[in-house]
């Protein structure tokens, strides 16, 4: 039992120095918001994309893709029933009316990229990383449909949610990277080492610079702004609590591989999702509420963890 609280201190002190990092150069003046969003795009639109094409095409077969696919289905059906929780909570919490879609779009949906990405990389290895990115499709998915429907509803922009582009969204440079890598893996396609080699240095610069973004944003957001209300404790039981109960009742019973059951359970109890507060900006729903809760869930998430990994595996071992 020690070495798995052991081994998920070290994951997230891994995560936590590069956090810092980018927290105090933001602090002494080194990033902007120019360099924040410059980062972003780095992350999403070249790294990331790059890495999953290399660790699709390393990590993957036809055998495990046949198996691994078909899961989709346990993120898709929890986020569903995350949402009717939501309003639930909404109700019995009496969160403003003017909060209502961002609260259930932040209730419902977490951060698989620039914290569950590096969290489950640090505490499994890239031996996680297929699971990780099923979960991604479902949630990004989500999030681009479901959850920017709730924002918009706040906002008092009038703006209607377009087909096309929210499409493009949906199917952003990651989740490209991700389904070139597996129709290279059906296809048996072999990329020549130089491109592999390529793909693997850009991909490297994922995870360091997700920390660093996540870094700028809580120095951006700042400590002293962090507040503590009936609607702020609601989104943190819905992150922390509620979700990875939910995707437990869903998967443990199951057969799936144990693996597989970690890291859907630990990604569902990942941080507030870090567009959140650009998409209600986008339609004048309250940014600065979604940026607080993104701060405040992502240092908690710090704590939350360790601890949440070692029920997991103590459990596991149970069942």
């Amino acid at each position: 039992m020690f070495g798995v609280f052991y081994q998920s201190i070290s994951g997230v002190l891994v995560i936590m120095v590069m956090i810092a990092v980018g927290y105090v150069l933001t602090v002494r003046g080194w990033f902007n918001d120019y360099a924040s969003r410059l980062i972003a795009r780095l992350v999403t639109q070249i790294a990331l994309p790059a890495y999953m094409i290399y660790t699709i095409t390393k990590q993957f077969t036809v055998a495990t893709l046949r198996t691994t696919l078909p899961e989709l289905r346990f993120p898709v059906v929890s986020m569903l029933i995350l949402y009717a929780l939501a309003i639930a909570t909404y109700k019995v919490f009496r969160v403003r009316q003017s909060h209502k879609g961002l609260f259930e779009s932040m209730f419902l949906n977490s951060n698989t990229v620039f914290v569950g990405l590096p969290v489950n990389m640090a505490l499994f290895g890239t031996k996680s990383l297929p699971y990780v990115l099923v979960y991604y499709m479902a949630n990004t998915t989500f999030f681009w449909t479901l959850g920017v429907y709730l924002i918009q509803k706040d906002g008092v922009v009038d703006q209607k949610i377009e087909f096309w582009p929210t499409v493009k969204k949906i199917f952003s440079p990651p989740l490209l990277g991700f389904m070139f890598g597996v129709v290279l893996v059906l296809l048996k396609i072999k990329l020549p080492n130089f491109l592999m080699e390529d793909m693997q240095y850009i991909g490297g610069l994922t995870i360091p610079l997700s920390m660093i973004f996540i870094g700028i944003a809580i120095a951006n957001v700042g400590i002293t702004n962090l507040t503590l209300n009936r609607a702020n404790i609601a989104i943190l039981m819905g992150r922390f609590l509620i979700a990875p109960i939910v995707m437990s009742l869903l998967v443990l019973p199951t057969d799936m591989p144990l693996l597989m059951k970690q890291v859907f359970i630990m990604q569902s109890a990942m941080p507030v999702m870090t567009n959140a507060p650009v998409v209600a900006k986008l339609y004048g729903a309250d940014a600065n509420f979604a940026a607080i809760m993104v701060t405040e869930t992502t240092l908690l998430s710090l704590i939350v963890i360790p601890i949440l990994m070692v029920l997991l595996k103590s459990f596991t071992q149970q069942i």
